[in-house]
């Protein structure tokens, strides 16, 4: 399956043409398990509710709310009152501004840096190659416990500012084991000043030999 490379997009509409190899068409069993089990999902109160208000906010502010105010909207058509934000160190200030924004909104804000509780490197077992600082007190990103102080403020509702790849991960993972939904309001890309769509439309130009580094390298003969 790699509906990237779908030509015809016929899962948009009713009455679409399908490629032969389509889940929405022509499903294996696994897929067809899987789009059951999904659509059941939607039964339940709370993801079907979720749905909703996102098509709303679709419908609503399509091409002209931007993504901060589809945020502050959706949360508002949700009827949740206590928003946490969890922010990577390096970006307070722009959490800063998007906690203000949300409180004049009339939201209570939380916020929660990556830093906190101070856990060291060391203390969870990464290795001194993974460390900028070896040898010294350096403290970890903590995404888990982001999640867990969030909630344990009483927030229903996190938005993700610039954590790291892997530490989004794991912020989302925990934060909704904790019974508290998330969006991610900023990917962090220090390169492109968190833009990592420049990247993309950049891969046959400008990154393309960054890009290049990532992918294996051929053997000499």
């Amino acid at each position: 399956m790699n509906c990237a490379k779908c030509g015809t997009r016929g899962c948009s509409g009713p009455k679409g043409e399908y490629p032969a190899v389509c889940p929405t068409a022509n499903p294996s069993p696994a897929e067809t398990a899987a789009l059951a089990e999904a659509r059941e999902r939607y039964t339940d109160d709370h993801v079907r509710r979720i749905a909703h208000a996102a098509a709303w906010v679709e419908k609503a502010g399509y091409c002209y709310w931007t993504r901060l105010g589809e945020t502050a909207e959706l949360a508002r058509r949700m009827g949740y009152r206590h928003i946490g934000i969890a922010c990577c160190t390096g970006l307070r200030r722009e959490a800063l501004t998007v906690s203000r924004f949300l409180e004049q909104c009339g939201f209570e804000v939380s916020v929660a840096v990556c830093k906190a509780g101070a856990v060291p490197k060391e203390g969870i077992g990464v290795p001194a190659d993974a460390q900028f600082r070896p040898g010294t007190l350096e403290s970890m990103c903590n995404p888990v416990g982001q999640a867990y102080l969030l909630a344990a403020h009483g927030c229903d509702f996190n938005v993700v500012i610039g954590l790291c790849v892997g530490h989004d991960t794991l912020f989302l993972e925990h934060s909704f084991r904790k019974g508290v939904p998330a969006t991610v309001l900023v990917a962090k890309d220090r390169v492109t000043g968190h833009n990592p769509c420049a990247v993309v439309y950049g891969a046959e130009g400008y990154f393309q030999a960054r890009l290049a580094e990532h992918r294996p390298k051929e053997e000499k003969a």
